[in-house]
């Protein structure tokens, strides 16, 4: 229809009439449901979505296996991390009753040198009284003898 010019309205209409016979023969050529080509276009089309849904579900698998390996992964390293950590405090432990051990002897030596000072402070004493004691007394013995 590429003039309308000079065209009646006769031959539109039988042109129009057949558009709608090549659209109807068309429509006609179409093959039916029961189509060996239509079949096997279907069974094609069923063949690739089932191995799209296995290629999905492969997928998956990979993926929950690769989280459960990750997880196990993890609590491993926590265990080791929760290990590791116990070590530490038992050495810092350790270390700590260590110290507190050593600084008792150290108090304790301390206590015991200022005990032995003490003592020889005292003796040093009792030596300056006793001697203080015998020149008074042999004062009074001097005195008596001479008196």
């Amino acid at each position: 229809m590429s003039s309308l010019k000079g065209a009646s309205l006769q031959d539109r209409q039988k042109s129009t009439a057949d558009a709608k016979k090549a659209l109807l023969e068309k429509f006609k050529a179409r093959p039916a449901p029961d189509d060996p080509a239509v079949i096997a276009r279907e069974e094609e089309r069923r063949r690739i979505i089932a191995e799209r849904e296995a290629r999905n579900a492969e997928r998956e698998a990979r993926r929950v296996a690769e989280a459960e390996a990750k997880a196990k992964r993890d609590a491993e390293e926590e265990a080791d991390r929760l290990k590791r950590e116990a070590e530490e405090a038992k050495a810092a432990e350790i270390a700590r009753v260590e110290e507190e051990a050593r600084l008792a002897a150290e108090k304790q030596e301390a206590i015991l040198a200022k005990a032995a000072l003490e003592a020889e402070k005292k003796a040093e004493r009792d030596a300056r009284y006793a001697a203080r004691k015998g020149r008074k007394a042999q004062t009074k013995a001097d005195e008596r003898k001479y008196r």
